[in-house]
């Protein structure tokens, strides 16, 4: 009896110490991420290789058109119309706007068409560091990359990256991009 309660015991201290090992791997990995790309531009973004597998499945060819354009380089009108369409308060939230978030929630309530309530920072996680999807355990992931990306990145770097990466066609990827396609 007293034997198999130490076995017991045993295994669950190994279990607690692999969960705090993975949470440890999780969350400084995730901080080298954000902080990597606070200076180093993604070379590619988990949603454009998921992309690319779907356009081949689909018997086309891999296509990733992205041209990568500095904050300055960018448009001024661009940015003003990534922010009137996406995300109003952009400069005034930390990365989390509630109203639009409860006013999605409220409105997929009642609707078969979904309504989403992220901001450009939420989207920008996503589209750099997670797959596309609606899961609880995403958003929850899309929660701590928003918070860590508004606590590493500045505005201004969170609209340049956003506006690199975000899908503007099939394969096509970036302001640039779209303006040249």
């Amino acid at each position: 009896m007293k034997r198999k309660r130490i076995v017991k015991n045993s295994i669950v201290r190994l279990l607690l110490r692999i969960v705090k090992l993975a949470l440890i791997l999780f969350v400084g990995a995730s901080l080298f991420g954000v902080l990597l790309f606070r200076f180093i531009n993604p070379p590619f973004t988990w949603l454009m290789i998921e992309r690319g597998f779907e356009r081949k499945a689909a018997g086309k060819e891999w296509k990733i058109d992205n041209d990568w354009k500095d904050f300055d380089e960018i448009s001024d009108n661009m940015k003003r119309a990534a922010v009137a369409a996406e995300d109003q308060l952009f400069l005034e939230h930390h990365g989390f706007d509630f109203h639009a978030i409860e006013k999605a929630i409220n409105k997929n309530m009642h609707s078969k068409k979904l309504m989403g309530g992220s901001t450009i920072t939420q989207q920008t996680a996503k589209n750099v560091f997670l797959w596309q999807g609606r899961s609880l355990l995403r958003k929850g992931l899309e929660a701590w990359f928003t918070i860590l990306i508004e606590a590493f990145w500045s505005k201004e770097r969170i609209m340049e990256v956003y506006l690199n990466v975000i899908e503007m066609g099939d394969g096509i990827y970036g302001a640039e991009a779209a303006s040249q396609a």
